[in-house]
């Protein structure tokens, strides 16, 4: 055989073989990157109405905490000085706008099945709660979100009327962490954007839940 055919018998044998497998680890590198990126950008609140979709109550069952006693004794602190090192306001002035936005006087909830229980600080009260759809709001900086919003079939009078989540997602997907809007006035919750109370799982620490924040 001549050197040249063996050199064409070799370039053909590292074709067969190694270029394929490096070629199928680079479409997949690229694709998991796109998915990412895709998802990521979608959490920032931009996606079409096309891509939302509905979602179950089960998507948020749980037994969840609020994150406002730990803003408020400090173990939040160093999300602020952070966020501080990134943005506009000073590690104070982030405090106080998350002060107003984690207020809440409910401490707990959970939910299982279709039955909300919520914990605050003047008692328990529990509704059933179905679907009533999602709404796309637009914010004022240009992204978007979407609120699940469930009405209450039955339960105690003071539990509210209407709930409706926000964890920027638009599709089904168990939450790891969300925001809750409650009240007895479904339009007047969509026009709330000041107050969002939430809620990390129960089983998290304050520590834990600090890495969380800081790794995001």
């Amino acid at each position: 055989m001549t050197k040249v055919a063996k050199a064409a018998m070799l370039a053909l044998a590292m074709t067969g073989s190694a270029a394929p497998v490096v070629a199928q680890q680079a479409v997949g590198h690229d694709a998991a990157h796109q998915h990412d990126h895709a998802q990521d950008r979608i959490a920032q609140g931009y996606f079409e109405d096309a891509q939302v979709q509905p979602r179950p109550l089960s998507d948020w069952a749980g037994d969840w905490q609020s994150v406002y006693p730990y803003l408020l004794d400090g173990t939040l602190d160093p999300v602020m000085r952070d966020k501080a090192h990134h943005g506009d306001k000073s590690a104070e002035e982030y405090k106080e706008y998350y002060a107003t936005g984690y207020r809440s006087t409910t401490d707990r909830i959970r939910i299982e099945g279709d039955i909300v229980t919520f914990h605050a600080e003047d008692g328990i009260l529990q509704g059933r709660y179905l679907s009533d759809g999602q709404e796309i709001l637009t914010y004022a900086k240009g992204n978007r979100g979407v609120r699940y919003v469930f009405r209450k079939a039955d339960g105690d009078a003071g539990a509210p009327d209407f709930i409706q989540f926000s964890d920027h997602a638009i599709a089904p997907v168990k939450a790891e962490h969300y925001h809750l809007y409650w009240g007895d006035d479904r339009d007047a919750l969509l026009a709330e954007v000041t107050n969002w109370p939430t809620f990390y799982p129960t089983g998290m620490t304050g520590d834990q839940i600090l890495s969380e924040m800081l790794s995001h």
